[in-house]
Parts: structure tokens; C-alpha cells; sequence
């Protein structure tokens, strides 16, 4: 799930790497290859690479900073983490200024609200994806066979990481329509939606109250995502969203607890429903069908759970749900609001 920073840095270079070795005595290119895997872990300034190369290796460092260390970091630490991450992808740029990666990451920062990215990101969105188009243009005519094929998807993804940020800062704009088409034009461009933007696509549709495209979103999944059905915590909080908005509390009611057996130990979260920051590389890192991954859903899900009025400043859906789930799981749910409690307190 999500686009792993290390490994498709470890994947640009090792094609570099291979590509230098054409023409070599078979033996020699293969001893070298053995040792590539040590190079990089050890040495990797010793390793071939262009100035994008370097600069998409920062980027992949400032990505450990903001998405992985921050949001677990101390109000003393978080500081000095965020000016790291700002000059990592600062250097990323002066390498190389073409990197969008890294502009699309700094703009979260640099941008005075989310309206504001939200415009950066839709108004240069043309301009990334000429840029990407034409470097797979060029490595498809440069190599052959698998090579070209991994050349030809590394040089999409940064095209397609922006799409999905635009599509995920359009639905926290409530420019929900927006949020939708941008994500069917990601996943025509990425068939196997490396991205997981038909997350982000079942959110809209749900804000959409588009009952007839979810359902066909819920169909596509076979050939979207083989491995996956269409069982996951944003289809099925978005199809109780839509229950829920029709009144049909019974088929809510049930849809919340086919959620919690596909996400066992879930409870907690419903309950809780922590909102987190949204990872600047790409959506953050997690096991399928577990807690993290239900977490992850639950806090982009806020922009349903939150809608309307409601006493407990939830939301009506965000009431509802909390609500239901202590029903389905009493004993699971007593502890999430005993730790609700607990935390508030520190706050205070």
C-alpha cells in the first residue's frame, strides 16, 4: 500500500547501476550486481547517479522526517524536525529543480492555507505531468524489455503522487467534484492505482451522496485491485455514510459491523477518531486490514464523520458511529473513551 521512498530510490539506482554495466564481461557485471545491495546500504555516494537522482534520495530522507517521525515527535522535538525536512527538500531543489516531489511536499508548508495548496497543486498539475510524460517517453525509447517498463513507471510516479495530493486537497476543500474527476484521471493513468486514490474517490462520492458510483467504484475494485476487495474501511465507512444520510440506520448499523470484522481491533478507533496529518510523500504506509490502516481511514474519513451540528462536537455521522460501536463493542469502546479522558486531561 502507498509509494515506499526507499525502495524507489533504491530502484532508480540500481537501474542506473545496471544500465552501466551493459557491454561488460558477463562475470565481471555479475560480481559487480552482487555487490550493489551492500554499496547502497554502505556507500552510496560510491554508486552511479545524476543530480535527480541525489536530489530524489533527500527527498526520500525528508520523507522519514515529516511522514514517520513527526507526528509521534515532542513539542520540544517537532521544531528541529520540521526545519530538517524544510532544508532536505530545500537542497532536493537546488540539486535539482525539476524535482517535484519535493516542490509538491514544500508547497504544504510554504502554502498560507489549504485553499492555497490546493490552488499551487491544480494550477501546475498540466505542467508535472508534460514533464513525466516526457521522461517516459524517453526511457521508452532508451531501454527495453523490463528495464523500460520500471524506467516508464518511475518517471509517471511523481505525476501521479500530485494527482492524488490534488484530489486529496480538493475533498478537504469540499471541492468534491473536483476531488472525483482528479481521481479517475489518476486512475487512467495508473490503472493499478499505486496511489490508492480510489480511497479518496469513495470519500467524494460519498460527500457526493453518489450512491450509483460507489456501487460501480465497489465493482471496479476486481480490476483496480485484485488482490483486494471492495471490504475496505473507506468504501464501507463511505457506504454507511450514505445509509446514514438516508436514514437507513438498520444497513449502517450493519455495515459498521462488517467494519469491525474486517478490522477486529478497531473499535478503539472508531471511537476515538483521532485526526492525523496527512502524509506529504504519499498516504502513509500500512498493513492492510489492520488498526494503523482503520487509524489512517477513519482520520481522512473526518471529513464525513464531522458533518453537521452536534453536542458532542463530533459531528452528526462522527456521534452516530461512536455511538454504535460502543453497542457492537462495549468493553473495546469503554477503553477508547477512558483514553479519550486520560488524554484530554494531560492536555490540560
Amino acid at each position: 500500500m502507498a509509494h515506499d521512498p526507499k525502495r524507489e530510490d533504491y530502484q532508480r539506482l540500481s537501474l542506473r547501476f545496471a544500465q552501466g554495466l551493459d557491454g561488460a564481461d558477463p562475470g565481471v557485471a555479475m560480481r559487480a550486481f552482487a555487490s550493489f545491495g551492500q554499496r547502497f546500504a554502505q556507500d552510496r555516494d560510491s554508486l552511479p547517479q545524476s543530480d535527480a537522482d541525489r536530489a530524489f534520495h533527500l527527498v526520500a530522507l525528508a520523507t522519514e522526517v515529516v511522514d514517520y517521525r513527526l507526528p509521534f515527535a515532542t513539542d520540544e522535538q517537532a521544531p528541529e524536525l520540521i526545519q530538517r525536512g524544510k532544508d532536505l527538500l530545500d537542497e532536493a531543489l537546488s540539486l535539482d529543480p525539476t524535482c517535484y516531489d519535493a516542490l509538491r511536499m514544500r508547497s504544504s508548508s510554504e502554502a498560507p492555507s489549504v485553499e492555497a495548496r490546493y490552488r499551487v497543486l491544480a494550477d501546475r498539475a498540466d505542467e508535472v505531468r508534460a514533464y513525466c510524460e516526457a521522461a517516459r517517453d524517453e526511457a521508452a525509447s532508451s531501454l527495453e524489455g523490463e528495464r523500460a517498463m520500471l524506467a516508464a513507471n518511475i518517471a509517471m510516479r511523481p505525476y501521479w503522487r500530485w494527482l492524488a495530493s490534488l484530489a486529496e486537497e480538493a475533498l478537504i476543500c469540499g471541492r468534491n467534484t473536483v476531488a472525483a474527476e482528479v481521481a479517475e484521471r489518476l486512475l487512467e493513468s495508473d490503472p493499478t492505482d499505486s496511489c490508492d486514490v480510489r480511497f479518496t474517490l469513495a470519500y467524494a462520492l460519498a460527500k457526493l451522496e453518489d450512491e450509483t458510483g460507489l456501487a460501480r467504484l465497489g465493482e471496479r475494485y476486481a480490476t483496480i485491485s485484485p488482490q483486494r476487495p471492495a471490504n475496505d474501511a473507506w468504501m464501507l465507512l463511505a457506504r454507511a455514510a450514505l445509509a446514514h444520510k438516508r436514514c437507513d440506520l438498520l444497513a449502517a448499523r450493519d455495515l459498521l459491523a462488517k467494519l469491525l470484522e474486517a478490522y477486529p481491533t478497531g473499535a478503539g478507533a472508531l471511537v476515538r477518531q483521532v485526526e492525523l496529518p496527512d502524509g506529504e510523500f504519499s498516504r502513509l504506509r500500512v498493513s492492510p486490514y489492520s488498526e494503523d490502516e482503520l487509524i489512517l481511514a477513519v482520520s481522512e474519513g473526518i471529513v464525513l464523520l464531522q458533518e453537521g451540528s452536534d453536542r458532542s462536537g463530533r459531528g452528526v455521522l462522527g456521534s452516530w458511529v461512536a455511538g454504535t460501536v460502543a453497542s457492537l463493542r462495549p468493553e473495546a469502546a469503554a477503553e477508547a473513551m477512558r483514553d479519550r479522558g486520560s488524554e484530554g486531561a494531560q492536555k490540560s
